[in-house]
């Protein structure tokens, strides 16, 4: 074997070991001192030694042992180097110690979906908790977050930095909590997991990997539906997620031209995703608790019988997105409704609807341009549907999405 071709193997390896396991290595790490954001340093310094020294020695047997060890090295020697912190030093390395030989307690079957519960604990702030969990336990970055999020990178990373410090400095345990507990912490850590979905689903997800952030969510999804049997919300989200997921593969045409969920071929649809999610949000209602998931899955279920029945249930639609706006209020929310309402002729209410979102949150949000478009598409206006379809095309970085708004566009006269 070439010593380049070592060298790539090697590389690939510690950022697979990365991606699978970020979440579970930072909350081994940050176990005992409740420092997230050291922890994230060490295990940053620990892949890059990885990357110096598999190529030489080969891919260690125990690729997250490695990645452990080293970066525990890496925080001895910066707590040695630290006289602010000498004099904890000895108790606090003696605790990471410890913590070499001992597992984390933890009521739950693994460790990052421990450390979201950890990042959504009550002293953090509400506005920080979901972003929290997606850089500590998804490792994705602040940039991509604050765009999720609507709000400037600046703002995004001192939000997180604050938040990792009062985990530290408020002694937030990371022992997790008990079953009584977690319900309380469980709305942020929903929202996270879909917001990875999310991520992953627009297009954060890798052509080598095209499942790892979706495939991720589904599974922590399906973990907590498993935790928690009797709360109806992680069973709508799992749900939510199985009905797009299921149409993955009609996304796209044979040559990679994305598809609108109207003319997407049902036959392509994964049927045994369906039947699952069907029955999932099923066995959530008998809760009798409805909440925003269970919401967001009924409308895609309204949708995916659309092949089945031949017309889409505007009526249920429009109920649906009533009820979601008085749960939520979020943009996607609104700008859902608006659409509907469009649909079923009411153009002039639409349009006021979304010109009601503000404009500063709006403005670089390609659904809400999108959504505009359509509108003023129905409403016959066909110079605003040219100027909205502009300005989404300049927003979309998906490039299958970009050409079929492109031809949208130069359909136009």
């Amino acid at each position: 074997m070439s010593e380049t071709t070592q060298t790539s193997q090697s590389a690939r390896a510690a950022e697979q070991v990365a991606r699978d396991s970020y979440g579970k290595l930072v909350a081994i790490l940050a176990a005992r001192d409740r420092d997230i954001a050291a922890a994230e340093d060490a295990l940053s310094d620990a892949l890059a030694a990885a990357l110096k020294a598999w190529p030489a020695q080969g891919v260690p047997a125990n690729p997250e042992g490695w990645l452990v060890a080293a970066a525990r090295n890496f925080r001895r020697n910066d707590l040695r180097g630290s006289a602010v912190r000498r004099r904890a030093e000895p108790e606090i390395l003696r605790r990471m110690e410890e913590a070499e030989d001992r597992p984390m307690p933890s009521p739950l079957s693994d460790e990052r979906l421990g450390l979201m519960f950890v990042c959504a604990h009550p002293a953090i702030d509400a506005s920080a908790r979901t972003p929290l969990i997606l850089q500590a336990v998804l490792g994705i970055d602040a940039a991509r977050i604050a765009r999720a999020f609507l709000v400037p990178p600046a703002t995004m990373s001192q939000r997180l930095v604050r938040a990792k410090a009062r985990i530290r400095d408020a002694g937030v345990p990371f022992a997790l909590p008990g079953s009584e507990d977690l319900a309380p912490r469980l709305e942020a850590v929903l929202d996270a997991i879909y917001s990875a979905f999310g991520a992953g689903w627009d297009g954060l997800d890798t052509a080598n990997d095209p499942m790892a952030l979706t495939g991720e969510a589904i599974w922590l999804a399906r973990l907590i539906v498993a935790q928690l049997p009797g709360e109806p919300e992680p069973k709508g989200l799992l749900a939510l997620m199985l009905y797009c997921a299921a149409r993955r593969r009609a996304r796209r045409d044979s040559q990679g031209r994305f598809v609108p969920l109207d003319r997407q071929d049902a036959r392509l649809w994964d049927r045994n995703m369906i039947i699952e999610a069907e029955g999932l949000l099923t066995r959530a209602a008998q809760a009798g608790r409805f909440g925003r998931f269970q919401c967001e899955a009924a409308i895609q279920s309204v949708h995916i019988q659309r092949p089945i029945t031949g017309h889409l249930n505007l009526p249920a639609l429009r109920t649906l997105y009533d009820l979601l706006v008085g749960k939520t209020g979020s943009l996607g929310a609104r700008i859902g409704r608006a659409i509907i309402l469009a649909e079923t002729g009411k153009t002039g209410t639409a349009m006021d609807e979304l010109e009601a979102l503000p404009r500063e949150r709006v403005d670089s949000h390609q659904p809400w341009w999108v959504a505009r478009a359509r509108v003023a598409e129905l409403a016959g206006d066909i110079a605003l549907q040219k100027t909205c379809l502009a300005r989404a095309i300049d927003l979309t970085d998906d490039q299958a999405v970009k050409d079929f708004l492109v031809e949208q566009h130069l359909k136009l006269v």
